[in-house]
């Protein structure tokens, strides 16, 4: 039987005109109507608001203003089309589908909180790895190493150490204060292979599984990601001109002088960033990405609500006595 879903508000004479049209469409056609308040939903409330009254008629949507007729003839190609295009499905399939379409209706709802506990799991492990191999807990610390290895180069003297003299140990020529990493391990710093494998020791603490840059980024996906959650409602998308300046541009700058300085024929400057620049530059590359992505996305999720939450009113439409409403 075919399904008509009216979305009203309260307050709407066109609504109130259109729902007694309906009633009287109802006695002469034999369909089912939902009526669904948009108020008692925010997804539909921000997609209806400008539009009610709003009516789906099988494949059918019109919006204010319409009339009686253009009701009475959405409703007789509708039913000409479900005659015509029968569709039979299993219990066991509809059932299936309504559990996911609930699924979906709830991660739209949560989907912020889905993606900051990701964040937090995805940036944390790397600082159990120097905690367990402080306490001995040698293998499970080599598995996180290895699990984060092919995300980041984890060079020595460009990620964070845990437990020892110092945060970090950056290259001699990077200009910083602190103990370079050639004066604190022996090693050379020209030997990425041992500085990748370089974990650390009692004395000099042990690394993050993530480099200094990489952390900053998912804890500027983090940090933004919680403050879109006080602000999603009145936070609009950043200009892409803004995202170049202030996520794209510092990083460019500064990873990519560094990298444009290993190549003699070039000759560009040797430099080697800090610590400090790394984290400032990885910081505002997250946050700027969230601000520019996350308003779109939760545009999107609030699109798809409305449009599950529509499915979901028709589904429940079916499942009451026929005559109800």
């Amino acid at each position: 039987m075919l399904t008509v879903v009216f979305y009203t508000q309260d307050g709407c004479s066109l609504c109130d005109q259109a729902l007694d049209d309906l009633e009287e469409l109802k006695s002469e056609f034999q369909f089912e109507l939902s009526v669904t308040d948009i108020d008692s939903d925010s997804a539909l409330h921000k997609k209806f608001v400008e539009l009610v009254p709003v009516v789906e008629i099988g494949p059918y949507t019109l919006t204010a203003p319409f009339t009686k007729t253009d009701l009475e003839i959405s409703i007789r190609a509708a039913m000409t089309k479900e005659e015509r295009i029968p569709t039979p499905v299993k219990p066991r399939d509809r059932t299936s589908a309504i559990r996911l379409n609930k699924l979906v209706h709830s991660f739209t709802r949560h989907w912020l909180a889905v993606v900051n506990l990701v964040v937090v799991l995805y940036v944390g492990l790397p600082f159990t790895a120097p905690a367990l191999m402080h306490v001995g807990a040698v293998q499970p610390a080599s598995w996180i190493y290895t699990i984060y290895s092919p995300m980041c180069h984890q060079l020595a003297f460009r990620s964070w150490f845990l437990f020892g003299e110092q945060a970090a140990y950056p290259r001699e020529i990077a200009g910083t204060t602190l103990t370079s990493y050639a004066e604190a391990t022996g090693l050379s710093e020209d030997d990425l292979i041992t500085a990748r494998k370089f974990i650390g020791d009692d004395q000099l603490g042990y690394k993050v599984a993530l480099c200094e840059r990489d952390i900053a980024i998912y804890a500027g996906i983090l940090l933004g990601g919680l403050l879109f959650g006080l602000l999603r409602t009145r936070l609009k998308p950043l200009p892409v001109g803004l995202w170049l300046l202030l996520g794209i541009l510092p990083i460019a700058v500064d990873g990519g002088s560094q990298i444009l300085s290993v190549f003699d024929f070039l000759s560009f400057p040797v430099r080697e960033s800090t610590p400090f620049l790394r984290t400032v530059t990885g910081l505002l590359f997250g946050l700027m990405n969230v601000w520019l992505a996350y308003p779109y996305v939760e545009q999107s999720m609030l699109e798809t609500r409305a449009q599950v939450a529509a499915k979901l009113a028709r589904v429940d439409s079916r499942s009451q006595p026929v005559g109800t409403s």
